[in-house]
């Protein structure tokens, strides 16, 4: 994949934060030179930063204290990433997730698939043929903001949330699609189940995927499912993945 150097801009976000931001289109490539820049600055600004917060287009840097000169910080930052722009980028991983698209565990599918006039098959086939890429967690902690939906699957919201939507549902709202990591209210379309844990405080890495990784969802049978589930509970079970 070929480098790009973005048009970033520097805005002073409050006190203690900058944001960086750049293009508003959703890019795949552009991803990746916002991955780099973030992990850039969190592995150079280690003893003044809290935090680096990635979006799809921008990156939210929050500093421990008040940012006393903001255009000795800019010249910083930009340095930072012109220095070292060129150099090779962090390789990415492509996880295959397993999930359930069986009627008896998901019964909404079928409501959702007769909306879209489609068949339950032409769903499960539509949801799955992507590599969809993962832009940033957020709204719950492990909440994969993914880009890639078929156009055919894309759906409004519910007007009316679901107030208690399970732990590894598969959920597709608007143009994306994503995974539930823990139980909450929600308004997306239920269409699977997967049984593995996407956020995991007790964790080395929280999050096992990370913003810039691809994923692809594997359809499986519901005894597959139940099996899986359990060696996830026994914590011996491991999520496939190849590296990009």
């Amino acid at each position: 994949m070929d480098a790009i150097q973005p048009d970033f801009e520097f805005k002073q976000y409050a006190e203690n934060a900058i944001l960086i931001t750049t293009s508003s289109k959703i890019d795949k490539i552009l991803l990746h030179e916002l991955v780099f820049y973030k992990n850039l600055i969190e592995n150079n600004y280690i003893e003044v930063i809290v935090e680096v917060v990635l979006s799809y287009n921008s990156l939210l840097v929050l500093y421990k204290l008040g940012i006393e000169d903001f255009y000795s910080e800019v010249l910083e930052l930009k340095s930072l990433y012109f220095h070292d722009c060129n150099k090779k980028k962090e390789k990415k991983r492509l996880w295959q997730i397993p999930v359930c698209y069986s009627v008896s565990i998901v019964p909404e599918l079928i409501s959702f698939a007769a909306h879209k006039s489609l068949s339950v098959g032409e769903v499960v086939s539509l949801h799955t043929a992507p590599l969809y890429v993962v832009h940033f967690i957020g709204f719950l902690p492990g909440f994969l903001y993914l880009s890639g939906l078929d156009e055919k699957l894309i759906t409004e919201r519910k007007l009316i949330p679901s107030l208690d939507v399970k732990k590894g549902s598969v959920a597709i709202g608007g143009n994306q699609t994503g995974v539930y990591p823990s139980d909450s209210p929600g308004g997306w379309h239920i269409i699977g189940k997967t049984p593995l844990t996407f956020f995991d405080v007790q964790a080395t890495n929280c999050c096992f995927i990370k913003p810039g990784d691809e994923l692809q969802f594997i359809s499986i049978k519901e005894k597959e499912y139940n099996d899986i589930k359990k060696l996830v509970l026994l914590e011996v079970y491991h999520p496939k993945f190849k590296m990009l």
